[in-house]
C-alpha cells in the first residue's frame, strides 16, 4: 500500500467513519477480554472457564457466521450496523453497573460474551462488506490494510488501558470505557452513505442462499483454501492468545497491570507487522503473507508458552503479533477477491463461520490447560497446528494461484 494510495482511501468519508467504528469496537474488544480473563481467573482460579470465556464468544460466529452472511444481504447494512452496536453497548453497560454494585459473577460475563460474539459475527458481512462498497474493489488491499492496522492498534491500546484501569479503579471502570468507546462507534456508523438499501434477493428464501454459501467455498478452490487456513488458524493458533492472562499470573507472577502490558506485546507486533505489510506489499504476494503469517503465529507461541521470563515471553508475543497481522490483513481481502461480486456478502458470511470453528479449539486447549496446565496446554496446541498445516499442504495450494 503506498502512501498516495493510502490517502486516497483515507479522503473517502464513509472509508473513514467505518475505519474509526473498527477502532472503537476492537478497542474495547480487547480491552474487556483482558479483564474478563483477569476477573474469571480471580473469582474461579481455572483456565478452563477463561478459555470458555473466548469460546463463548466465538460460538456465534461458528453457528450463525454463514446466516447472519445471508441476511446481511436482506437488511440495509447501516442500519444492522448500528443495531448491533447497541446491543454491544448495552451489554458493556451491564457489566459496568454490576461491577461497580460489587455483584458480578462469572456468569453475567458469560452472557455478555455471547452478546459480543454476535456483534464481532456481523463484522466480516456487514461492517468489511461496506468497506468495501465505500472503496470499489480496487482499493479493497489497502483498506483492509488500514483496518488491520486499526485493529492491531486496539491490541495494544485495549489490554494496556484494561490492566491499568482494572488495577487502579476495578473492572467497572474498565467496561465503563468500553461504553464510551462504543458511543463513539455509534455515533459514527449513524452517518454512514453506504449500506442504506437492502440488495435484491431476486425471492431466493433465505435456505437456499445458505446453501449457495456453502456450495460456493466448494465450487471455488481458492476460496476453499483460503478458508482450510483460516480453519487452521482459528483452531489451533489464536486459542493460545486466551493463556496469556493465565500465564502471565500463575506462571510468570505479574498482576493484573504487567499482564495488561505482556497481553500488549502481541498488539504492538501486530501493529508494526500491519503497517509493515501495508507500506511494502503486493495485493499478489497477499496468499504468501497469509500462509507465512500463520506459520510464525504458531511457532511464536510455543515459544512464549515455554519463555522463561516476562522479558522473553514479551518478545515472542510481538512475533506472535507479527504473524497476525500477516494473516488477518491477506485473510478479508484474499476472500473478497476470490468471490463473485454479487456473492461476497455470503462468502464473508462463510468466512465468519471458518472463524467460529475457533471454539473447538478453546474447549481444547481449555481442557489441556487444566489437564496438563496452561503452559504445557499451549505448547501442545501451538505444536499441533503446526503439524497440521505441514500436513494439509494439498488443500492450501490452491491459495497461490
Amino acid at each position: 500500500m503506498g502512501g498516495g494510495t493510502g490517502r486516497n482511501v483515507l479522503a473517502i468519508p464513509d472509508f473513514r467513519r467505518l475505519w474509526l467504528v473498527g477502532l472503537m469496537v476492537s478497542v474495547a474488544r480487547w480491552l474487556e477480554m483482558l479483564v474478563m480473563g483477569v476477573v474469571v481467573f480471580q473469582q474461579t482460579g481455572s483456565a478452563f472457564l477463561v478459555a470458555a470465556m473466548t469460546l463463548l464468544r466465538l460460538a456465534p460466529m461458528g453457528l450463525f457466521g454463514a446466516l447472519l452472511g445471508v441476511l446481511a444481504e436482506r437488511a440495509p447494512r447501516r442500519r444492522s450496523l448500528v443495531g448491533v452496536l447497541v446491543l454491544q453497548a448495552a451489554a458493556l453497560a451491564g457489566l459496568s453497573a454490576l461491577a461497580f454494585a460489587g455483584t458480578l459473577q462469572v456468569w453475567q460475563i458469560a452472557v455478555a460474551c455471547v452478546l459480543g460474539g454476535l456483534g464481532w459475527a456481523t463484522d466480516n458481512p456487514v461492517r468489511r462488506m461496506m468497506i468495501g462498497e465505500a472503496v470499489g474493489a480496487a482499493r479493497m488491499g489497502p483498506a483492509m490494510s488500514l483496518d488491520v492496522i486499526a485493529n492491531n492498534a486496539s491490541r495494544v491500546a485495549g489490554p494496556a488501558l484494561g490492566g491499568a484501569l482494572l488495577a487502579l479503579l476495578g473492572p467497572g471502570a474498565a467496561f465503563g470505557l468500553g461504553l464510551l468507546l462504543h458511543l463513539v462507534a455509534i455515533a459514527a456508523a449513524a452517518g454512514l452513505r453506504v449500506g442504506l438499501a437492502a440488495a435484491p434477493t431476486r425471492g431466493v428464501p433465505v435456505w437456499r442462499a445458505l446453501c449457495d454459501s456453502f456450495g460456493l467455498a466448494l465450487r471455488l478452490p481458492r476460496l476453499r483454501a483460503v478458508l482450510v487456513v483460516t480453519v487452521i488458524f482459528n483452531v489451533y493458533a489464536w486459542p493460545c492468545t486466551s493463556m496469556i492472562p493465565v500465564i502471565g499470573q500463575a506462571s510468570l507472577g505479574l498482576g493484573p497491570d504487567g499482564v495488561g502490558v505482556l497481553a500488549s506485546m502481541d498488539g504492538l507486533g501486530a501493529l508494526a507487522g500491519a503497517a509493515l505489510i501495508g507500506l511494502l506489499a503486493r495485493v499478489e504476494r497477499y496468499a504468501a503473507i497469509y500462509l507465512c503469517g500463520t506459520a510464525l503465529y504458531l511457532g511464536a507461541m510455543v515459544c512464549f508458552a515455554v519463555a522463561p521470563g516476562p522479558l522473553a515471553a514479551g518478545a515472542a508475543l510481538v512475533a506472535v503479533g507479527i504473524g497476525g497481522a500477516a494473516f488477518s490483513t491477506a485473510q478479508a481481502t484474499l476472500i473478497y477477491l476470490s468471490a463473485p461480486t454479487e456473492l461476497r456478502g455470503q462468502a464473508l458470511g462463510v468466512l465468519s463461520t471458518a472463524i467460529g470453528t475457533g471454539l473447538l479449539g478453546f474447549l481444547q486447549l481449555g481442557l489441556l490447560a487444566e489437564w496438563l496446565g496452561a503452559t504445557t496446554g499451549t505448547a501442545v496446541v501451538g505444536i499441533q497446528g503446526l503439524v497440521v498445516l505441514l500436513a494439509t499442504r494439498r488443500a492450501w495450494q490452491p491459495i497461490f494461484h
